[in-house]
This record gives structure tokens, sequence and C-alpha cells, in this order.
């Protein structure tokens, strides 16, 4: 099963390559939201081949790791803009730039599936360390959000600094070609910079997003792909939402409330395995409701908000520009 599962992600992959992204070009809003839709299809059906072959714990399970997935990684996308604005990446060649970048993450996040498995597996502690960090990153989340911190500037890890001290590159782009011989060296191009500081960037986003998909299910199978089936469509994502990220002014209190949720989720779960307490136990229909709920919610008060603001700017406008009248005349 799961060598079918990984052939069938890598033809996926390919024809979305084939079909979308071999050929450089600026993205539409149209086709965007095509293959958004084509996205969004294929795990409708996956989740279904589950139903069917599989159980409805099984479908549950995997629909409720991949919305999560799906709303942890629209966070994603406001660092993802700043990474482009930073590297003065030209429109013609950001689909590239996301497909490569995320496929790196792919690959990376399978890595940390396969590692926090083992750990459960061997570790019934490591319930309540995830959970923990679940509930301790919501509370700095919200902690941001009321302070009014925006990510307006994009600052590279140590890890991408490194990266661009030892690997020799050029500042001109070449098309999108990662590598190209200037007076006898191999130099990086632009393009492979960017490329690893989206996939880098979207690994350390999983360092909250997987064990968050963990407190929903704890099998490796459904956690690897509902990320990988979240992961596939961001690209198209980016592209069709990008306008509307800062009208989603709401967003990180709405994802603060599902990760501090699934953190006690997780707590209760590891106080069940690892004593004779009789603790609740919290349902996969319950957790469905609460994520659907809260990004439901998160999302009309937020666009909510963005109109009030937006009735008030013009009148904020008219009234400061009355009153330095006022000053000039006096």
């Amino acid at each position: 099963m799961w060598v079918l599962t990984v052939v069938g992600l890598c033809v996926l992959i390919a024809a979305d390559f084939l079909i979308g992204g071999r050929k450089p070009h600026e993205v539409s809003i149209k086709e965007a939201g095509i293959w958004t839709t084509v996205w969004i299809v294929l795990a409708a059906l996956f989740g279904a081949g589950l139903l069917i072959w599989g159980d409805g714990q099984a479908a549950g399970e995997f629909f409720a790791g991949y919305v999560t997935e799906k709303s942890l990684s629209v966070d994603n996308l406001f660092v993802f803009v700043l990474i482009m604005a930073k590297f003065a990446v030209p429109p013609v060649y950001q689909q590239r730039v996301l497909m490569v970048g995320v496929l790196i993450a792919l690959v990376l996040r399978a890595v940390f599936i396969a590692a926090g498995a083992a750990a459960i597996n061997s570790f019934a502690w490591v319930f309540f360390l995830f959970g923990a960090f679940l509930v301790w990153t919501a509370w700095k989340l919200i902690q941001e959000a009321r302070a009014g911190e925006e990510d307006e500037d994009w600052e590279e890890g140590r890890l991408m600094k490194a990266i661009e001290r030892r690997l020799p590159s050029t500042e001109t782009w070449h098309g999108t070609k990662m590598f190209v011989r200037e007076n006898g060296r191999r130099l990086a191009t632009p393009m492979l910079i960017v490329m690893l500081a989206i996939g880098i960037t979207d690994v350390l986003f999983a360092v909250d997003s997987i064990p968050a998909i963990f407190g929903l299910t704890q099998d490796p199978y459904i956690v690897f792909t509902a990320n990988a089936f979240a992961l596939m469509g961001l690209r198209q994502l980016y592209f069709l939402i990008v306008g509307l990220l800062k009208k989603l002014v709401h967003l990180s209190y709405g994802l603060s409330v599902i990760l501090a949720f699934i953190g006690v989720k997780l707590v209760l779960h590891g106080i069940h395995e690892t004593t004779s307490l009789n603790v609740p136990e919290v349902s996969l229909p319950v957790s469905l409701g609460v994520i659907f709920g809260v990004l439901i919610i998160t999302t009309i008060t937020s666009l909510i908000a963005t109109r009030k603001a937006s009735e008030e700017e013009p009148k904020a406008a008219a009234e400061k520009a009355g009153s330095e009248n006022a000053d000039v005349q006096g």
C-alpha cells in the first residue's frame, strides 16, 4: 500500500509539472482555481477510497488531518510572500520555485513523520510532550496576534545563512537554471537559493503541524498522505489567495484555538494511555466539528473586520486632511 501510494503521488506530481508547471509563466487566478479544485477533489477521492476499502475511522482521521494541515499551511503563505519579495523572484518563475520548494518540504516532512511515529510507538510520554508544545505554540500565536505583530520582514535562519555563505552563487537570474558556469566556476543561481528557503521554511512550520496531526491520528500512513495532499495543493493555493491573505486578520486566533484544542486532546490521550485514570477522550466527530467551526468563524469575523477597516479608512483620511487644512489656514 505504501509503495502504491508513493508511486501514485509521484504520477500526480509529474502530471502537475508536465501540464501546469513545465513552461515558466505567470499563473492566472483561473488556472490557480482549477488546479486548487483538482487537488481538493483528489484528496476527497482518496478519503472516499479509505472509507470504501478501509473504514469510517480511517477516512474521518484523514479528512480531519487534511483540513488541519491545509489550514495551518495557509500561515506558511504569509512567509512565502515575504521570501518571494526578499529574493525579488520574477512572477514568471514563482510557480517553479514553489513546486520544487514544496517537494523538498514533502521529503523532509516524511522524515519528521517517521521519527514522530517511532517516538510515539516507543514512548507514550511523547503525547504529553507534543500536547504541551501545541498549547505553548497556541499561546505564542495569541500573544503575537494581540500585540499586532506582523511578519513584515523575513529573517533568514542560521541554516539558510550558512548555505548562502558556503554555496558560491550569482546574483543574476538565469531562467529556471539552478547552477551556471561562470569563469570556470560552477555557481548556484538565486533560483536554487530561494527553493531551499521555501523548503526549509516549510519544514520549520512542520514543527507544530506534525504534532498537531498526530493528535488526530497515530497512523503514519494517514499522517503522511494528509500532509502530502495538503502540501501538493499549496502552490496553486498561493496564487489563488495571495491577494486575500491580508484580509484573514483573525487567522492567528483561529489557528491558536485549533492547536490548543489538539494539544489538550493529546494530553488527555496520554493520560488515558499511561494511567488508570478515567479521563474523557475527545472523539473524532468532535474534533472535526471544532476544526471546521473555528475555521468558518475565523473567516467570517476576518472578513467583517476587514470590511469595517476599509470603510473607516476614507473617513480617517478625510478627518486628517481637514485638520491639516485647518492648521494651514490658522
